[in-house]
């Protein structure tokens, strides 16, 4: 038994090990392969960066940028979904592109999101998708949907409310641009609690508007805003009460009845604020005013 047996074993170990060797070459050899096109794939973009291509180009601007950006195209779609991919050579190839032919719109709106989308969807960059878009921006000025992409950017990913309505109602202000730009400007300045920008924003879209749902629009948003700045400072005539008394105002009366307040404080729609067990105003119920709970308070 142990004779033919170790005989077969025998065997199957000298063809088995030449094999697991070949497979181990073969695999190292893919390994070093791949290895060096990453690294050739840098140093050719070291070597070539986008402004000596444009001097080198005669004329080929365009052409070159077309290549670069089917290049990043490529590089962004192969490694998509990958856990571990950094995506180090976007930006690098994205850069060369928009060097190279700075009108070309589609690599900024498309880059920009290439950049922005978390991992493993993108780079995770939007502060470099914000500078992408920027640079589109000032090579094309007549273009809203730029203005309105870096929006998008600081309003989404970045959160800077500021600029986020900064950039939409650039866009508003620009030829062909939907009155929607100008009413996303109001709003996100209303949601950084820029309420003096958001209101001047509101006020214009309601005195110009020819339609009327926009202008019913606009004048909700108006009293939205007013109440929303009337919670908030009732909230502070609230926490002070409680820091004097030891608890929170039962109801808005309750502030004039101790002279608190001259008066009774209503909504835009005549109705009083109340008051909840957390101590913070509110609208009351059968109130037709509407204010947008993502606002901060």
């Amino acid at each position: 038994m142990t004779g033919p047996s170790h005989a077969r074993s025998l065997r199957f170990a000298l063809v088995a090990i030449p094999l697991l060797f070949l497979a181990i070459v073969l695999l190292q050899t893919r390994i070093d392969a791949e290895t060096r096109t990453i690294a050739q794939q840098k140093e050719d973009l070291l070597l070539r960066s986008g402004p000596l291509l444009k001097a080198l180009s005669m004329g080929y601007e365009p052409l070159l940028a077309d290549i670069y950006w089917t290049r990043a195209v490529q590089y962004y779609g192969s490694r998509l979904g990958n856990e571990s991919e950094k995506f180090e050579l976007l930006w690098p190839l994205l850069d060369i592109t928009t060097t190279l032919d700075p009108k070309l719109i589609i690599a900024y709106r498309f880059g920009a999101i290439f950049l922005s989308e978390p991992a493993p969807m993108g780079a995770e960059r939007a502060d470099l998708a914000a500078e992408l878009v920027k640079r589109g921006v000032a090579a094309n000025p007549d273009d809203w949907r730029l203005d309105s992409d870096l929006g998008f950017l600081y309003y989404w990913h970045l959160k800077n409310y500021p600029e986020a309505s900064a950039a939409y109602l650039e866009a508003s202000k620009k030829k062909d641009s939907p009155v929607l730009m100008k009413m996303m400007a109001a709003e996100v300045a209303a949601k950084g609690n820029s309420f003096s920008a958001s209101r001047e924003i509101w006020t214009e879209i309601f005195e110009s508007a020819q339609d009327p749902s926009v202008k019913k629009n606009a004048f909700q948003h108006l009293r939205s805003l007013q109440a929303q700045q009337d919670l908030l400072a009732l909230d502070k005539v609230a926490e002070d009460f409680r820091e004097r008394n030891g608890h929170y105002p039962v109801t808005t009366r309750e502030l004039y009845e101790r002279g608190v307040l001259s008066g009774i404080p209503i909504d835009p729609a005549g109705i009083p604020y109340i008051f909840g067990p957390d101590g913070k105003a509110r609208l009351d119920p059968k109130s037709p005013v509407t204010v947008d709970k993502a606002l901060n308070r």
